[in-house]
């Protein structure tokens, strides 16, 4: 017996990914944009657990850009980036710190899953118009806030947040848990922070493979369901696409 994505998803035996997959979705338009002479700051790298035994190694193949262009930087609050296996260069850093790079010396910022901890968003965006070139990517993946999730993590108190993601989500590693804030996870707010003046908008709303099932084949068909039938504006995460206009 497969667990209920592999049931409700058959697909994953071919490749071992879902067609909903929303980092597959993700890394396919970064795939599309980066190229060799890039220098490419992941920015909450974290431990790289997409890159553990356990995962799919087209996985582990089609997310890593190592050996794929010039450079890869790491940069997490957690010390674990230091045992990230897919970067050349890895930094520990304080949270809303300065990035320890130079102007204008990174040609793509990846922040994949860290929007929602971002409690300064202004700032934030200051840091990453400062280190990103003219003509340079910020891409992130993360949750929507008018998203089931997003609406859930906004409305919770913290003590039910916790010991509902272990009854919704129990595979989810502990470790992977930190503070949320959703302060820069709508269009509108990325809009308002990352102004049209600096920035080229090409981002979008979109539904992944459901996650807070429990892991029950009912609570994922109910989760599919009405993930389908939710607005554009309310699906459940956000594909952030922004390009620093060259002046």
């Amino acid at each position: 017996m497969g667990t209920v994505v592999d049931r409700w998803r058959p697909e994953t035996g071919a490749g071992g990914y879902a067609r909903d997959d929303e980092a597959v979705e993700f890394y396919t338009r970064l795939n599309a944009l980066v190229t060799p002479d890039m220098v490419v700051l992941d920015l909450g790298a974290g431990r790289g657990s997409r890159f553990d035994e356990g995962s799919a190694p087209f996985r582990r193949t089609f997310c890593n850009f190592r050996g794929r262009v010039r450079r890869v930087i790491g940069m997490d609050v957690d010390p674990v980036v230091m045992s990230h296996p897919a970067l050349d260069e890895a930094h520990v850093i304080e949270p809303g710190g300065r990035l320890p790079l130079a102007d204008g010396s990174v040609d793509m910022i990846i922040c994949e899953w860290v929007l929602e901890h971002v409690e300064h968003p202004k700032e934030f965006a200051q840091e990453i118009h400062r280190v990103l070139k003219p003509g340079g990517w910020f891409c992130a993946l993360t949750p929507n806030r008018f998203g089931y999730v997003g609406i859930g993590n906004t409305l919770l108190p913290e003590a039910l947040k916790g010991r509902l993601m272990r009854v919704l989500w129990p595979e989810r590693p502990r470790e992977d848990a930190f503070p949320t804030f959703y302060r820069l996870n709508t269009l509108r707010r990325i809009g308002q922070v990352f102004g049209e003046e600096n920035w080229a908008h090409h981002s979008y709303a979109s539904n992944g493979t459901p996650k807070y099932h429990g892991g029950t084949a009912v609570g994922f068909a109910f989760v599919s369901l009405f993930q389908s039938l939710m607005p554009p504006p309310m699906r459940t995460n956000l594909m952030v696409y922004l390009r620093k206009r060259p002046h």
